[in-house]
């Protein structure tokens, strides 16, 4: 398509002489804008991708992918239940527990909580939890004095393996002066570091008898939570899970059900974003045309010469459309290359910045996880480079249009 005159001309444009230097100034600043653009873009989308990926992989490590519960609140005959969603192709675990929001207390700190009930094994089958350990063991995890507490209501509460928690549930009996709240001290036994700063602060976990014990709900627990091979493809194991039930006082919901609008918020601020960032690219395409036109009025006497020595009207078009497109490419190249040096080293190049600056740049009490993701998707990378380079092809045609028109006779009666 570009021959080698079309070339020669081209380069020898791209490189400023005496006196041309502020079109190249334009070209070279085009040329960064683009390549900002490209990159900004990458990064940004690799850190949303990641941060869902790992905000998903954790929510639904701690809650499941779906879950049973009974419309009377309660779930009787569990253990049936449970072996019966066990049988289910594509489910991994089935763990019967009781779910209950209580206060915390530990001397003068209180704050409130969420207690989760579950058996020892059913504790060890979630691996967010007990593979997380800081301190303690799942070895005492049994009886009716035993508790697991994150790591960040450990910090606060000033509790360590082997102090005491105060568990006070609003759900007390009932007397002649008003309803009594139940409350239990119980052993810390474990400290979990679960990666969510949420978790760590206000999820506790009891021994499935200590819990029913405590909650008065003897042979009984609150939902059955399940794992499954593909969480992406749950819809159809709830189906399943549905149909082997066949119990209409049972309730099967899935994590696109109960976190569907959570999740949905966070597609629609990455679909945003790539918006935003995008224009961007748009503006530096902008530059492009700028300096384009800019170079196409300082050649035109140039252009006026070739013309008259044989040029035709289409090698002047490639000529001008290679010099625009020489900035795109080189341009995408650049920003595509630091985008991605830039996402696989986010993580350390944040700890660099915050140890130099002194400030924590995020902060885990605002954000839901501890570190900073990024997750490359190789799809949304050539999509960003495909569109940089169209833009920036896009952003040549009208000059180029412009420089094959011009008149050489117009062009040189002013020479």
């Amino acid at each position: 398509m570009f021959g080698p005159f079309e070339r020669a001309v081209a380069g020898r444009y791209l490189r400023a002489r005496k006196g041309e230097r502020f079109v190249s100034v334009i070209a070279i600043f085009s040329l960064i804008g683009i390549a900002l653009g490209v990159a900004t873009l990458i990064i940004v989308m690799s850190v949303m991708n990641g941060f869902k990926a790992d905000l998903m992989g954790r929510i639904l490590g701690l809650n499941g992918d779906l879950s049973v519960f009974g419309l009377t609140r309660t779930i009787q005959n569990y253990d049936d239940l449970a072996a019966t969603v066990r049988q289910v192709p594509g489910v991994v675990t089935a763990t019967p527990l009781i779910e209950s929001q209580v206060l915390l207390n530990s001397g003068s700190y209180n704050t409130g909580g969420l207690v989760r009930g579950m058996t020892q094994q059913g504790l060890r089958d979630l691996h967010e939890i007990s593979g997380s350990l800081v301190a303690g063991s799942l070895d005492g995890y049994q009886g009716n004095d035993a508790i697991v507490i994150g790591v960040t209501l450990a910090e606060r509460a000033g509790l360590s393996v082997g102090s005491k928690l105060t568990l006070v549930s609003p759900n007390g009996a009932a007397t002649a002066f008003g309803t009594v709240p139940r409350v239990r001290a119980y052993h810390v036994v474990g400290i979990f570091d679960a990666g969510m700063n949420d978790y760590n602060a206000s999820y506790v976990f009891l021994p499935l008898p200590a819990a029913q014990i405590y909650f008065e709900m003897p042979d009984q627990v609150t939902q059955i939570q399940v794992t499954t091979r593909d969480a992406t493809n749950v819809q159809p194991i709830r189906m399943e899970i549905e149909r082997a039930l066949g119990d209409a006082r049972l309730r099967v919901l899935d994590w696109t059900q109960s976190n569907n609008a959570f999740f949905g918020a966070v597609q629609v601020e990455q679909n945003v974003l790539f918006l935003i960032l995008t224009l961007i690219i748009l503006v530096a395409a902008f530059n492009v045309i700028s300096s384009l036109i800019m170079m196409v009025k300082d050649k035109t006497g140039d252009i006026a010469v070739l013309r008259t020595l044989g040029a035709s009207r289409g090698a002047i078009m490639r000529i001008f459309l290679m010099c625009g497109a020489s900035v795109g490419v080189t341009g995408t190249a650049a920003g595509t290359a630091l985008g991605i040096a830039f996402s696989l080293n986010i993580e350390r190049i944040r700890q660099v910045l915050q140890s130099l600056t002194g400030t924590n740049l995020f902060n885990p009490e605002i954000y839901y996880l501890e570190h900073l993701p990024a997750k490359l998707i190789w799809s949304q990378v050539f999509e960003v480079i495909v569109m940089a380079l169209v833009l920036s092809l896009l952003a040549t045609l009208y000059p180029s249009w412009r420089a094959a028109r011009t008149d050489p006779v117009e062009a040189l009666r002013h020479e």
